[in-house]
């Protein structure tokens, strides 16, 4: 029996003392869970999560623990903070100089400046502000199928969930193309026409007076579906809002901190420096720390303009538990675990999908994977399919989820710390749920 099924059927006195009754009484129920039937997760450690009925499962779901769940060094510089002092951000701190500069000396000239935030949904509200006072535009280049935050500017140039805002008249969303399993000739087609379609919004966005302020974007299009643009895509992107009179704006909540394995940051994949970067929930752990990284000029610009600050936005507490992070990753050369687990995990997974009709194609880099599945017959976009395995692999004990346009793809993203072991437990996994998918489909 599923719990929607149970929920129907129970008498009212045990729904509403249930933890899902008085999550909807509370919390509400549109606030969405995970899995048909919602996971009650009660304990984590390293690359594990238990839930209420003591069940253990492989996360290779979550990047929110991004060096792992309860990570020792990560919670003892929290308590040891919280046992000293934490205040507002007005007042002079170390701990929060020290967090900066160590943050900082992982980026290229010239970002060199750090606004810290609560999340990366405030980081892209904030970057977007700055990006429309420093231009005196108001025009944004989006993708198609994006995500960037909650806030109400935000909605207003989201394309890849539902919300009532409608696009904003000042946004365009450009097609990001995708040229994985395409020729070179395909691939330099594919290119030309989707530059193309950037030099018509950029066009449309001055001929009706908005201009252009910025775009922003994710380095892994994630949300997209880990896309794999043609080289020279980004590069050209950049190069066009720039002679537009915009700013490049490198969205590294999925991308950064060494998710993609060959660097720190996503941008820095294709060879370019963004204006603004902007940093969410791997900073703390899980402890709620965002950022946006800039320029000495931006920052200096918009400082003289604004009277602003934030109460609680990288306060000591969220210092510490960052720059522990930090150090974590450089002890355990986590950067480099996700180049080379990245790798392995690649080829094995080219491995599960030689001869499976049922799978397209490989995505992702480093530690941020999946597999984008179709149906045999006809191969169009099989979102039932990646849906039911989603749902077989948790009841083997390893959670993972679905993005894309067409909630096809496979989206895997452990904590850093997954290591050779976890990566054979989960693939082996991922074979025999793909067996089981086969047999309910033959």
């Amino acid at each position: 029996m599923t719990l929607d099924t149970a929920i129907e059927t129970a008498p009212e006195a045990i729904l509403e003392k249930s933890l899902m009754g008085r999550r909807e009484r509370t919390i509400g129920r549109h606030s969405p869970l995970f899995y048909a039937t919602p996971l009650e997760i009660v304990a984590g450690e390293g690359v594990w999560v238990e839930d209420a009925d003591g069940k253990r499962y492989l996360d290779v779901y979550n990047n929110v623990p991004h060096v792992g769940h309860s990570n020792p060094a990560v919670r003892e510089a929290i308590t040891h903070q919280l046992q000293t002092v934490n205040l507002h951000t007005r007042y002079l701190n170390s701990a929060v100089v020290e967090y900066a500069e160590k943050l900082l000396s992982l980026f290229d000239q010239p970002l060199e400046r750090v606004f810290f935030t609560n999340s990366g949904s405030e980081a892209n509200e904030l970057a977007l502000r700055i990006a429309r006072q420093h231009t005196g535009n108001t025009g944004i280049l989006i993708s198609d199928h994006s995500y960037h935050g909650n806030t109400s500017t935000l909605a207003e140039l989201t394309t890849g969930l539902h919300v009532k805002e409608p696009l904003g008249a000042h946004v365009r969303a450009i097609r990001i193309p995708d040229t994985a399993g395409l020729t070179a000739a395909k691939r330099k087609r594919v290119l030309t026409e989707a530059l193309r379609e950037v030099d018509a919004a950029i066009a449309s966005l001055q001929a009706e007076g908005y201009g252009v302020s910025a775009i922003l974007y994710d380095p892994l299009f994630s949300t997209e579906g880990l896309l794999k643009t043609p080289d020279g895509y980004v590069e050209g992107v950049t190069d066009r809002v720039r002679a537009a009179g915009g700013l490049v704006i490198a969205d590294e909540v999925q991308s950064g901190f060494g998710r993609i394995g060959t660097h720190m940051w996503g941008h820095q994949a294709f060879g370019t420096t963004p204006d603004l970067v902007t940093l969410g929930k791997p900073m703390g752990n899980g402890h709620p720390v965002g950022g946006v990284i800039t320029t000495a000029a931006l920052m200096e610009e918009f400082g003289e303009n604004n009277t602003y600050f934030n109460t609680f936005a990288g306060n000591p507490v969220s210092s510490a538990a960052g720059l522990a992070v930090l150090r974590v990753m450089e002890e355990r050369s986590l950067l480099e675990n996700a180049h080379q687990l990245g790798k392995y995990i690649a080829d094995e997974l080219a491995a599960v999908a030689k001869g499976n009709q049922r799978i397209k194609t490989v995505r992702g880099s480093g530690l941020f994977f999946g597999l984008e599945l179709v149906n045999p017959q006809d191969s169009t976009p099989d979102p039932a399919s990646t849906k039911a395995l989603t749902e077989e692999m948790r009841s083997r004990g390893v959670l993972i989820g679905k993005i894309g346009r067409h909630e096809n793809v496979l989206k895997m993203r452990p904590p850093m710390v997954f290591e050779r072991e976890h990566a054979e437990y989960m693939i082996e996994q991922l074979r025999l749920a793909l067996e089981t998918i086969d047999g309910l489909t033959a």
